[in-house]
């Protein structure tokens, strides 16, 4: 029983490495280490939730572009 307990532990701490977020790769230009900057994996966590959602409401807006004629 208590091997089947640890399993799914070791996944789940597997799965949260591979889910790391890499400040550093999500903001590239920037010249200091944002990983060191920003440690906490929440803070981390709603920086890479704001990219992305910056990501898509630019993609949203470039829909409306229309041609005037």
């Amino acid at each position: 029983m208590e091997e089947k307990g640890e399993l799914p532990q070791n996944i789940d701490q597997e799965e949260e490495k591979k889910r790391e977020i890499d400040l550093n790769v999500l903001f590239p230009q920037k010249d200091y280490d944002l990983n060191h900057l920003f440690p906490d994996e929440g803070t981390k966590k709603l920086l890479y939730e704001m990219r992305r959602n910056k990501r898509d409401i630019e993609r949203f807006i470039k829909s409306f572009h229309v041609e005037e004629d």
